[in-house]
């Protein structure tokens, strides 16, 4: 069985290894020499990024880009880390070269609502702990440079303010990396004279602020001082647009990013590599792996499972629309992640479930929009029905009839119960999608007008008759297309929860206007960001934080992440 590099790796036919092999080794797998990597321990590693040397733009259809999305999310979660980490086993088990690069978890919902990202059962990725929480350091740094960033800014009004910056028109936020509503609104500069001037401002969690969308959308360390110096503060009195490089901020920034922009190499439970690198809160932000860990990996590797955050309306479209159009690349296949309970959530009719297999039928059709949204991109759909011990065979087999209806490729998942041994069937059937398809493409040209993008994906992916704008969103959609920024994508904020803009909405809603209470603009990053509805990019903890339940001993042994 080959699995990449000159290393070969056995593997017990019936279950995964129980230690944990040295991240030396797993590098080697795939060829990569020891003065290619900066090891954290012994189990994870910074990649150098000459090792994306081998990427050819040209080349990637030899290297399959695989997306693992999901229906719409519900409060039990569906499984699309279990199900990427699994095909990744499943895809090596199966003799291919198989790579996943998933999103790095944020500290906000592992202590809140969430809780850990790293997967479960027997598709995990390890040291879980570790990746859970500080991992290599990369958010801290993109704290400390978007902090930094904004201190240059108040300090520059401070000092005579020459660039003759609007303090009510500064959109450059500081961050932090909890979840704290008491900082969506702040006064900063109060105290004495001398101190810095008043103004009002807000924080945004570390994995919506512009420096992660562009340290996520980076191909090199050039390009990410170029992306930091298009980042816009605010803008002049006169109207004009300020930029990071106005003030003389993009190296300094970039120096506390030189490491941070280095994807983490870490290994499942089989042993197989994993780059876990940017990318949370698809809701907020585009919601996916780094460019430069899918590059890498695209260079190493047969297959590349990549995890799109949330549903097909959130990371799914914001991969091919805002992030793979740039980067040069485009997946070959999607897998739709569906389980009984999401199902039951979405198509009972009050607030609990209902426990019957009508509801089950019902929520089918939230699944089938997802599926047709992977169609809107032309590019082939294989649902990915997620078992747990306790679903019935008679509502599993309900949920297989729907899809043979639509004419979708169905396989149940046991990657959490089984391993690679339980995913199989659908890495077969992933081979066989990818390798007769064309690549994904996006939904709309880059030369249509903001508000025309924003509509497409409105009505066609989520559902919506129209889109309304208020008279702020509309103000900052013309200064944008004024200032030259007409050709950006748009990377739209809006609740996960539901295919439109209210949470409450479930399954298939139908009748609803989208409405843009503003839009941001995101340079560096390269995109607009539109906000629908009323959108948070600082959450809140729940009444019971999960910090609550998390418990370390007196050997350092951490449970309840």
């Amino acid at each position: 069985m080959r699995n990449g590099g000159d290393v070969p790796m056995t593997i017990n036919p019936e279950c995964p290894p129980s230690s944990i092999r040295s991240i030396s080794d797993v590098a080697a797998r795939l060829g990569l020499p020891e003065r290619m990597i900066e090891p954290y321990g012994r189990d994870k590693a910074k990649i150098s990024l000459d090792a994306m040397s081998r990427f050819d733009p040209s080349a990637t259809r030899r290297s399959r880009l695989v997306a693992v999305t999901a229906m719409s999310p519900t409060p039990h979660g569906e499984g699309k880390t279990v199900t990427a980490i699994g095909l990744v086993d499943g895809l090596n088990r199966l003799g291919r070269v198989a790579i996943g690069t998933l999103r790095q978890p944020s500290l906000g919902p592992i202590f809140g609502l969430k809780g850990g990202a790293t997967g479960g059962g027997l598709a995990q990725i390890v040291p879980g702990d570790d990746i859970n929480l500080h991992f290599t350091g990369d958010f801290h740094a993109v704290a400390a440079a978007q902090n930094l960033l904004a201190a240059m800014v108040d300090n520059h009004i401070f000092h005579g303010n020459q660039l003759r910056l609007d303090p009510a028109q500064i959109h450059c936020n500081r961050t932090m990396d909890n979840e704290d509503r008491a900082v969506r609104h702040v006064m900063v500069g109060l105290g004495q004279a001398h101190d810095a001037g008043v103004r009002e401002s807000s924080f945004d969690i570390v994995a919506a602020c512009e420096t992660m969308a562009v340290l996520a959308q980076a191909t090199s360390l050039a390009d990410l001082k170029r992306r930091l110096a298009h980042m816009v503060v605010g803008r002049s009195r006169e109207g004009h647009c300020v930029t990071a490089a106005q003030l003389k901020a993009e190296n300094a920034m970039a120096a506390l990013l030189r490491l941070a922009i280095q994807p983490n190499l870490v290994q499942t439970l089989e042993g197989n590599p994993v780059l876990v690198h940017t990318g949370p809160f698809a809701n907020v932000a585009p919601g996916n792996s780094s460019v430069v860990a899918d590059r890498l990996a695209l260079g190493h590797a047969d297959y590349v499972v990549t995890e799109a955050g949330f549903g097909t309306d959130c990371g799914f479209e914001k991969l091919i629309d805002v992030k793979c159009r740039s980067a040069g690349y485009q997946p070959a296949a999607a897998v739709l992640v569906v389980t009984l309970r999401a199902l039951r959530w979405h198509g009972s009719k009050g607030e609990a479930e209902d426990n019957d297999g009508e509801a089950v039928r019902l929520g089918c059709a939230n699944m089938a929009k997802h599926a047709d949204n992977v169609a809107a991109f032309g590019c082939p759909c294989i649902i990915a029905l997620n078992v747990f011990d306790s679903d019935a065979e008679e509502d599993l087999v309900v949920v297989e009839r729907e899809a043979a209806r639509l004419g979708i490729p169905i396989v149940r998942s046991y990657a959490h119960s089984r391993g690679s041994l339980g995913t199989l069937q659908l890495a077969e059937a992933v081979v066989d999608a990818a390798a007769a398809a064309t690549l994904a493409k996006p939904l709309y040209p880059l030369d249509w007008d903001l508000r025309r993008k924003i509509e497409i994906v409105a009505t066609r992916i989520y559902g919506a008759d129209g889109v309304t704008f208020s008279d702020e969103a509309n103000r900052e959609l013309d200064r944008y297309e004024a200032h030259g920024f007409a050709d950006l994508p748009v990377c739209i904020a809006k609740t996960p929860s539901s295919l439109s803009h209210d949470a409450k909405r479930r399954n298939r809603p139908t009748g609803f206007t989208l409405p843009i209470e503003e839009a941001r603009l995101y340079a560096g990053a390269g995109y607009v960001m539109p906000l629908a509805g009323p959108i948070l990019t600082m959450p809140g903890l729940p009444r019971v934080p999960r910090a609550e339940s998390i418990f370390i001993d007196d050997q350092g042994h951490i449970r309840g992440l």
